[in-house]
């Protein structure tokens, strides 16, 4: 019956398009990109990047998806991008699961269609974010085919992966899901996707050709100095306790965070004896991040220090919106540490690189319902040269390096030993933390720009 229903949907694309078909003309203006993303605008960075970069090469760019999270202020004052928002589809608290879905998928398809063929311009480009694939991926394909624009796919994940966390791997909907999506995916005229793995499993197992984009960090993720990293502090600490100084300064004229201290009169600042450390994970609290392993490690680390071993007190920044976040703050609420401060704020775009930029370790729960995607939380660390440590998954030694830019752990006890023997020398200016710094900083990984120069830029270009 599933199946059935997606046939008609389609059905209903198709005919429906037809009869918008007269508006399609003229030629599309070949200099000129769609950039879709069936989500928040301001939560899917790679996106904002690719629509940058298109913006920078001459290209004029629509960036369509929900309005949300507010994205960079460098994307939203540029002149050649112009930012379209649909409505967001929710879900309808009626009649079972199942149909739930597909109703809100046939809602959701009406709403893209009616986007990209009555308030879009015709662009030469649609470049579609997948996932989420049902139905985006078969509507950008109707309205390529009618516009004659040409469909390029940039492949995250897996949208079934990601379903099949919730459903399980043989739910009837995951099947149909996988089924749509290897289908409809061979439909684009070039393919973008995020590692070689996944580039070999689209070949292999889905017959389609990709060139493999890794996300590199921004030109604005870097070491916050430590005057920015004061400012930061004291514009947190007027919300969040754990930035506020535990104690006032002698000099009543100083200016004190729980990390730093500004002599006014000299205008420098200085990092505060005996400062906790600041731990940042960055989180979207799904299904496929079990959040309970960094609680747990933070569990172990409280009663070392209590035991009386040399470490420091810790502030563990947790930044990001999702569903289970309500969920984990509660337990969170409910742990009683005395050395562990724990928050979980939602930060500015222009904040968050400032924060990764002046912390002492990043953490990485994010394992990939596929095994064949990257955490771009952890790119965007690296280019703070922060290390980190993260969770093992199948490909994450295309980015994590153990031992060279940070550490992999299994499970929750891992993890503590890992805080535990990074953290045990912290006050020494040689410690492990500072070693894995002066590998990132020496690697010199290319940035974003120069990496779509090399890799994304010619397929725009010969095609």
């Amino acid at each position: 019956m599933a199946a059935s229903i997606l046939a008609l949907i389609l059905l209903a694309l198709v005919l429906g398009s037809l009869l918008l078909l007269w508006r399609a003309r003229r030629g599309p203006r070949v200099r000129s990109v769609c950039v879709v993303v069936v989500g928040d605008v301001g939560r899917s960075p790679r996106m904002q990047y690719h629509a940058l970069s298109l913006a920078r090469r001459g290209f004029d760019v629509t960036l369509l998806g929900y309005r949300g999270s507010k994205p960079h202020d460098e994307l939203l004052s540029n002149e050649k991008i112009h930012i379209l928002h649909m409505p967001e589809v929710n879900r309808i608290p009626v009649a079972p699961r199942t149909f739930q879905y597909v109703i809100k998928v046939v809602i959701q398809a009406v709403h893209l269609l009616y986007a990209l063929l009555l308030k879009t311009p015709r662009v030469g480009y649609i470049l579609l974010q997948n996932p989420p694939g049902l139905p985006s991926i078969a509507v950008c394909w109707v309205v390529c085919c009618l516009r004659g624009s040409k469909l390029v796919i940039d492949w995250h994940n897996y949208g079934y992966t990601m379903m099949g966390l919730t459903h399980g791997f043989a739910h009837p909907l995951v099947q149909l899901a996988k089924w749509y999506e290897k289908l409809c995916g061979r439909l684009s005229d070039l393919n973008l996707c995020v590692t070689n793995a996944m580039r070999e499993d689209l070949a292999k197992n889905w017959n389609i050709r990709a060139v493999t984009v890794y996300d590199k960090p921004a030109s604005f993720f870097t070491n916050s100095p430590l005057e920015i990293q004061h400012r930061l502090f004291m514009k947190l600490g007027h919300t969040y306790f754990p930035f506020r100084a535990s104690t006032e300064p002698l000099d009543p004229a100083f200016e004190r965070s729980a990390f730093t201290e500004l002599n006014p009169r000299s205008g420098k600042v200085t990092q505060l004896d005996g400062r906790p450390a600041l731990l940042v994970s960055s989180t979207s609290w799904t299904e496929d991040e079990d959040f309970s392993i960094l609680l747990k490690a933070l569990e172990r680390f409280e009663q070392w220090i209590i035991g009386g071993a040399n470490l420091p007190s810790l502030v563990c920044v947790i930044t990001g919106k999702g569903p289970l976040k309500e969920h984990y703050s509660q337990i969170i609420s409910q742990m009683g540490l005395k050395h562990i401060q724990i928050c979980t704020p939602w930060l500015e775009a222009e904040d968050y690189p400032l924060l990764l930029g002046s912390a002492d370790l990043g953490v990485c729960l994010h394992k990939s319902s596929s095994g064949l995607d990257l955490p771009m939380k952890v790119v965007d660390m690296f280019g703070c040269c922060l290390p980190v440590c993260a969770i093992h998954f199948q490909c994450l030694h295309e980015l994590v390096k153990h031992e060279e830019n940070g550490l992999v752990f299994m499970d929750s006890e891992e993890l503590a030993d890992q805080l535990k023997m990074l953290f045990s020398e912290f006050s020494s200016p040689d410690n492990k933390l500072n070693q894995f710094r002066k590998n990132l900083k020496e690697s010199k990984q290319p940035r974003w720009d120069e990496s779509w120069e090399r890799t994304v830029f010619p397929l725009f270009t010969h095609t």
